[in-house]
Formats: C-alpha cells, structure tokens, sequence
C-alpha cells in the first residue's frame, strides 16, 4: 500500500508541475531551449512524460508541415541565446543535480509512472481517431500547404533572416554574451575582476585607497 501511494503521489506532482505537450515540443523545436531539457532532472522528467504522450508527437508533426516552425529554429541558431544555453553544460551545477537525482528513488519513481500508467497507453490506441492526426492525414490535398512552403523562399521572416549575418548588431551580441561571465555559470567567477579583489591589482597593498573628501557643506 506504501509503495503503491507513494507511485500515486509521484504521478501526481508530475502532472501537476510537468509543461504541457504544446510546451514540450514547443521547446524541443527551439535549439536555444532545447538543452533546457537535459539541464534539470525534473524538467528531463516532463519532458520524457510528454513524449510518452501522443499529443507531443501529434504536435510536433503539425509543426514541422508549417516551415514558419523551421524559420524560427534558425532564428534561434542564430540567437547568442544558444550560446547561454549550452555553455550550461560545463557548469558543474548541472552535474550535481543529476548526482543527487541518480540516488534518490523518488526520481526513479517519477521517471517509471508513466510506463506503468494505463491512461497513456489508452491515448496511443485511439490517437489515429484523433481529429488532429485527421486533419494532418488531408493536410496534402490542402493546396494551401503547398503555397505556403513554395512562398517560403521570399517570405519576409526568411528575408530578414538572410540578411542577419550583415548586421553588426549580430556579433556585438555574440561578443557580449561570449565575455559575461553570468553565460558560464559557476565557471564564470574565474572571469569576472571581481572575484579576485585586490588579487587583481598588484599595487594595491602599497597604494591605499584615499579617503573620500568630506562633502562640502
């Protein structure tokens, strides 16, 4: 009976705080937050929760017959943001998570619900019923689908794109993400002056800081 609340109560707090399926795939088609996955052990577990769910492939194959979707992936490849993003991964932080997450049983537990939930298997047997798989199965006779990525090339979205590497703006920010220290994380601290104090300058123990005049009245 312990074991069988505890797998109630794990299911549970994963549903409760899990992104839905449209934020899981959402994030999955987005490469500056698609390591936001692997970075934390509780959003790895929504995450293998919502693929476990047919609504997240029915999404995902929805978005990927719109080629705005791969419009804004290469935005988003282009994006300093996917420089914070991976560079999370020398952040010893990350690591200790997943230590402290490969002993605790209740990671394991919450990792297994939805192997052992039978609602979820109910979903994959009557997904091909479902009105958006339908949809998708006549989306080829839709003559607008085939407008839409023949019109793609000259698409404002994808002009603005194409003209992107000619921005300084661009490497200004690459640059600027590149040299703050906060994209490192932890590993950061060894770039930043601050850290160091009077370590950083040499003369600063024969070369007191003067007193600040007094303010005049």
């Amino acid at each position: 009976m312990m074991k069988i609340s505890a797998l109630v109560l794990a299911m549970l707090a994963t549903s409760a705080f899990a992104d839905t399926p449209e934020q899981t795939a959402t994030k999955l088609l987005d490469p500056a937050k698609v390591a936001d996955v692997a970075k934390d052990p509780k959003a790895a577990v929504a995450a293998m929760t919502n693929m476990m769910d047919p609504a997240t492939a029915i999404i995902l194959m929805q978005k990927g017959m719109d080629p705005a979707t791969f419009t804004k992936m290469a935005q988003a490849g282009m994006s300093p943001d996917i420089l914070k993003s991976y560079a999370a991964f020398i952040d010893p932080n990350m690591y200790m998570k997943w230590l402290a997450a490969s002993m605790d049983p209740n990671f394991y537990t919450a990792a297994m619900a939805p192997l052992m939930n039978p609602n979820m298997y109910m979903k994959w047997l009557s997904a091909p019923l479902d009105p958006r798989v339908l949809q998708m199965a006549m989306a080829p006779l839709n003559p607008n689908m085939y407008m839409n990525w023949a019109m793609a090339p000259i698409a404002p979205a994808n002009m603005n794109m194409m003209m992107a590497p000619l921005n300084p703006n661009l490497y200004t920010q690459w640059a600027g993400a590149a040299a703050d220290p906060k994209t490192y994380g932890t590993w950061g601290g060894f770039m930043n002056p601050a850290t160091y104090g009077n370590m950083a300058n040499p003369f600063a123990g024969f070369f007191p800081v003067a007193p600040a005049a007094p303010a005049a009245k």
